[in-house]
């Protein structure tokens, strides 16, 4: 193994080169694909290919088992994508679910005009200008007050001479405001229907399950519901791949604490959440940063996100976010429905506050492509490499047969079979053993075994490993142990 540990990094890419080697690499590993491509497409629409549904199991999976199977207050639920239309009304989405949009005149090109505004904002505290970024804040925080949003937001961008991000552009039309929730109908005659949502956000269907799971499942204030499901927002920015798409993954949890604790919830779930990332998903901690809301959503008194630098910019992964009351008093308001909590021990009366995390798996996914992709040259040779967590990786271990006939194939099928049960492995004879290496290095496989000719006498195979391209000899016998203790 000569030069194994000889790596060396490549050179400094542009983004745009980067975010155009990995949407290569999806699709052509299986990892995505574009929706309906036989049909040209449909704008922002992917679909999850054979190792991409594996992967995104395998975060979803993690998600899970952290925020559930971990505490012994928190329960998940699966709620309806449909749902009545009247709690749209009590959420505020049917009458004040707007974006504020701005077009670039030159590229025809949409954005957000509070991004633009907070993105600027975000760019003088990096550069030590804080005195300008409280300045610009100050605006920004009245200009959200403001009864012409509009104008406010659109004199900032003037004023400041805010450019598009990816161009440079400032050739600005007025910015205008643009509801994001699909709608369609339910019943078997369109004049005789019903008028429905497709959900925006997967956090109301526990909202308003808040007493079914407290009283099935016998939960005491603090507890948490979590939940994993699609939601649907017509975004006036589309695009960076799958970063932001039209239908999407939430996973989030929300935790009902009593009034006035909400603060120290807050600040553990935010120590909690960020840990995750580094300690369970291995991500980069240098390109994970805390970004604090100052203009909160008004259900809000207090907000952070966890973004993460892609190779087109800094963007939220996740919200921490402390919602008040607000929701479960909006739905006691609407349905008549009581939403007090009683406290058996002290007979107190509340209506909880909620912590909130909401985590999109579909910008997770993007951000492990993101962090993990690298090329660098291993024994003379240049490869690509993704270098996940092995808990993270959607195949765990490639079983390779030095010789695909005979005793040899046969012992590798049957290790790959003995393997199977527990793991997400692949069996691969074709072509020169480097080759199939490679291969596995490019899907992030982060171990390889080989069944050699000794094989057949001592009865052990070869295991590789990804990132430092070391070999040693490890029994069959023990395989499924080795890896078992590997994947923790």
């Amino acid at each position: 193994m000569g030069n194994a540990d000889k790596r060396v990094q490549s050179v400094a890419q542009s983004p745009e080169k980067v975010m155009n080697k990995l949407v290569s690499l999806a699709k052509r590993r299986g990892f995505i694909y574009p929706s309906s491509e036989i049909y040209g497409g449909l704008s922002s629409c992917f679909d999850y290919g054979p190792l991409g549904s594996e992967m995104k199991k395998n975060i979803k999976d993690l998600w899970w088992i952290s925020m559930t199977r971990k505490h012994r207050n928190i329960v998940g639920i699966d709620a309806s994508i449909m749902m009545n239309p009247t709690v749209w009304e009590a959420s505020g989405h049917v009458s004040s679910f707007n974006d504020p949009m701005i077009d670039d005149k030159t590229t025809k090109r949409r954005y957000r005009a509070d991004h633009l505004i907070e993105n600027h904002i975000e760019k003088l505290r990096r550069d030590a200008k804080e005195e300008d970024a409280h300045r610009v804040s100050s605006y920004y925080e009245s200009a959200s007050e403001a009864e012409d949003q509009n104008r406010a937001f659109y004199d900032i961008i003037i004023a400041e001479e805010i450019k598009a991000p990816d161009t440079g552009s400032a050739d600005w039309t007025e910015v205008r405001q643009f509801n994001l929730m699909f709608q369609c109908n339910m019943g078997a005659l369109a004049e005789s229907s019903g008028k429905v949502y497709l959900r925006p956000e997967t956090a109301q269907g526990i909202f308003v399950n808040f007493h079914n799971v407290r009283e099935s499942s016998r939960m005491k204030v603090p507890f948490g519901i979590a939940q994993i499901g699609k939601a649907f927002r017509n975004e006036i920015v589309k695009g960076n791949f799958i970063f932001r798409m039209v239908e999407f993954e939430q996973m989030e949890m929300q935790y009902f604490v009593k009034p006035g604790t909400q603060v120290e919830s807050f600040e553990s779930w935010r120590e909690e959440r960020f840990n995750w990332y580094i300690e369970r998903l291995g991500i980069t901690p240098e390109k994970l940063h805390w970004y604090k809301h100052d203009k909160l959503a008004h259900y809000a008194d207090l907000a952070y996100d966890i973004k993460f630098e892609y190779p087109f910019g800094i963007e939220e992964i996740e919200g921490i976010h402390s919602r008040t009351d607000f929701d479960l008093k909006q739905h006691q308001e609407f349905s008549g429905k009581n939403m007090e909590y009683i406290d058996q021990t002290t007979n107190e009366r509340y209506i909880p506050y909620v912590v909130e995390t909401s985590a999109g798996s579909d910008r997770l996914f993007l951000a492990l492509l993101c962090d993990s992709y690298t090329e660098d040259v291993i024994d003379g040779e240049q490869r690509v490499m993704m270098r996940f967590a092995p808990k993270i990786a959607p195949v765990k271990a490639a079983i390779l047969p030095l010789m695909k006939k005979g005793e040899m194939g046969e012992k590798a099928a049957k290790l790959r079979d003995e393997l199977a049960t527990d793991f997400m492995v692949q069996y691969d004879d074709a072509g020169s053993i480097g080759k199939r290496y490679r291969r596995q290095d490019e899907i992030g496989t982060p171990f390889c075994f080989t069944v050699d000719h000794d094989s057949m006498e001592d009865h052990s195979v070869t295991v590789r490993y990804r990132d430092t391209a070391k070999q040693e000899r490890i029994e069959i016998s023990k395989v499924k142990e080795f890896l078992g203790a590997k994947l923790v």
